[in-house]
């Protein structure tokens, strides 16, 4: 990944009181996206990024500036880290107006020039002047939160840190906050940090994202590569991907190709596919793999050929413009399939119809199991 010289680089080592462990960089101008179930470490990232807690070893540094060093000694409190921090439930002031608690974050200029600025941040931020002069218990909650993005960036921050800023605001109030961190990412051209839980919206707005386990960092790449390629089963799982099956790697059979035997659940037997071969896995290693919908294609019997694959139609629902079709595979029940098909797509599939599934192996992606350990500096195969 090419780095500005405004980028952050962070690096956490720890044991408690939350275990942390991994690496990860934001360029200047983007953001990253820290993913991952509850109790995955990504809170505590945030606050060590904004000094609010002090890891047992790491570093983080933006650009030349280094806030927190273990190897030399380095330790820059809150106050002294130039950070705008957007918290989850607002944390503005209830007996300060939207203007006053704005005005917080610039305590260090005249009062006239503090006044100007604050108000200069409300319009950026698309606050009407006529709610200036209010309180947040008079602001509705996609108010608040822009008047928390105004006092954030009222510090012209080095690096802005958004710890799951939207959650608490409905759906057409977060489009229109989405819109305005969209604006501020290209205005203030530094590395953004954001916490969040959904994965849609880490995937509509980060450029990275940071898959986060038990405090370990366990793949940072594009919301496309992530997805497309996860590093590991578990990344695979974390991100609630489909059609996740167990086999064995068996090895080299032509050049650039590989055969995978494809485990079944509950002693079904197996079944041998031939899939693309990049040569970085042994024969005989255990795998995960996944393949994901535009890999898989639903035929009429009569279009079958021999490599497909005799399915029944579990259930088929419909959630607006697509269809939810689940599969179960004819030579072992206890294996499922799920694909998305348009409402077109989807004419003539009907729960209790038989059919037959073609998986195209050149998009099956497969991941190597390994320790925990191991997989921790696992390459992205």
């Amino acid at each position: 990944m090419q780095v500005s010289t405004n980028a952050l680089f962070a690096a956490f080592q720890q044991k408690t009181p939350m275990p942390l462990q991994g690496h990860f960089r934001c360029d200047a101008g983007q953001i990253v996206g820290l993913v991952g179930p509850s109790g995955a470490g990504k809170t505590s990232m945030l606050r060590a990024l904004a000094g609010l807690m002090k890891p047992e070893s790491g570093k983080v540094a933006v650009g030349n500036a280094v806030w927190f060093d273990s190897d030399s000694g380095i330790y820059l409190s809150a106050n002294q880290r130039r950070v705008g921090l957007v918290f989850q439930d607002y944390a503005l002031m209830p007996h300060l107006t939207a203007l006053q608690n704005v005005e917080l974050a610039l305590l260090n200029q005249e009062r006239t020039k503090r006044r100007l600025l604050a108000s200069q941040w409300l319009s950026k931020t698309r606050i009407a002047q006529s709610h200036w002069n209010r309180r947040p218990s008079e602001l509705s909650g996609g108010q608040q939160q822009r008047v928390a993005i105004a006092r954030a960036m009222a510090r012209s921050p080095e690096l802005l840190l958004l710890d799951e800023p939207f959650s608490a605001v409905d759906m057409n109030t977060r489009q229109a906050l989405y819109e305005l961190l969209a604006d501020i990412k290209h205005e203030l051209n530094i590395p953004i940090v954001l916490v969040t839980h959904d994965l849609r919206e880490a995937s509509l707005l980060c450029d990275q994202l940071v898959v986060l386990d038990g405090g370990v960092v366990l793949q940072q790449a594009s919301p496309q590569r992530v997805h497309q390629a996860p590093r590991n089963g578990r990344v695979a799982d974390l991100l609630g991907i489909q059609n996740h099956f167990k086999g064995v790697w068996c090895g080299a059979e032509r050049h650039g190709y590989a055969t995978l035997e494809w485990l079944w659940p509950e002693a079904a037997g197996t079944l041998r596919i031939s899939v693309r071969d990049k040569g970085l896995i042994p024969a005989g290693h255990p795998v995960d793999w996944i393949i994901h919908n535009h890999g898989l294609t639903l035929v009429k019997q009569a279009e079958a050929t021999s490599s497909d694959h005799a399915v029944n139609v579990l259930a088929c629902r419909a959630l607006g413009e697509i269809v939810l079709v689940d599969l179960q595979l004819s030579a072992a029940e206890a294996v499922k399939f799920r694909l998305t098909l348009t409402q077109t797509g989807a004419q003539g599939v009907d729960a209790g119809n038989a059919c037959f599934l073609r998986l195209n192996s050149d998009l099956i992606h497969v991941m190597p199991i390994r320790e925990r350990s191991e997989g921790r500096a696992q390459k992205n195969l």
